[in-house]
């Protein structure tokens, strides 16, 4: 028994609870970091590269949902802070914790792997260079393992705990020209049903949340817009997914809510596999 993990209010399910989302500046990233602080939790958004987005996103959540100012002080504490981290080095992802440790205090609870890459010339595998390979493992494997074995050491014990890793549905549908994509997601799919065993007795929950296609730049690029229209009829719902069709699926996972669903894979893809 985790008593802990039923003190929240069903309005803010997440209230007291601090998130880090990885990708979290951009496509469903920013999604799912703005969801989550709309559950109540405190979010770390990690990204690479450009500030701006990031920093643009943490301005409105600390602007929209900022809580009430603390005891002697005037400021209130913020909603979210934003944290730079390339996820394929270990180094960095131990310092995403510590910073999200000194910013929201020494209790973390979620963990979203959101951080993806896909090659927009979409190569064969026997036209995929080692290089090409490479890259998708570092960020979409290596990085998506090392912030679990991260959260897997530091995340909160006793029921609040969570990992929320990002798969594909591209596993399911194989489709020519994802050869590298499909074989990482392939193995983020067997880590995170492995780990949610690992983590047995620690009530932290670990699952993969694997969309179909999804209305973000990774999607867009390299596609031709006939290509992205055939995408959209090939859905039973008659489109491409939005960013906001797959955070709240997200968003459940990390509630008590969804303490009894562990080692799962859940396809979010309007039936288009």
């Amino acid at each position: 028994m985790f008593p802990q993990a039923q003190m929240n209010p069903a309005h803010e399910p997440l209230a007291g609870r601090v998130a880090i989302v990885t990708g979290g500046s951009g496509g469903i990233g920013s999604a799912v970091a703005t969801h989550l602080a709309s559950l109540g939790a405190r979010v770390v958004v990690g990204y690479i590269g450009d500030s701006a987005p990031a920093d643009q996103l943490v301005a409105s959540l600390n602007s929209s949902s900022a809580p009430a100012p603390a005891d002697n002080d005037s400021r209130p504490p913020p909603r979210a802070v934003a944290v730079s981290v390339d996820v394929s080095d270990p180094t960095q992802v131990a310092q995403l914790f510590d910073a999200a440790e000194a910013a929201f205090g020494p209790d973390l609870h979620v963990l979203v792997a959101a951080a993806g890459v896909q090659d927009a010339s979409y190569p064969r595998i026997a036209d995929t260079s080692p290089e090409q390979w490479d890259r998708a493992f570092g960020v979409n494997a290596r990085g998506t393992f090392l912030c679990c074995r991260e959260a897997a050491r530091r995340l909160s014990r006793g029921g609040a705990g969570r990992i929320v890793t990002f798969s594909s549905s591209n596993v399911a549908s194989l489709r020519p020209g994802y050869g590298a994509y499909v074989a990482t997601k392939a193995a983020v799919e067997a880590m995170t049903k492995v780990l949610a065993k690992e983590l047995g007795g620690t009530g932290i929950t670990a699952n993969a949340v694997a969309p179909g296609p999804v209305a973000t730049p990774m999607f867009y690029a390299g596609k031709s817009e006939e290509r992205v229209a055939a995408a959209a009829r090939e859905c039973p719902m008659g489109r491409v997914a939005e960013p906001a069709d797959v955070a709240p699926v997200v968003g459940f996972l990390c509630t008590d809510a969804a303490g009894w669903i562990n080692g799962q894979v859940i396809r979010v893809n309007g039936g288009y596999v």
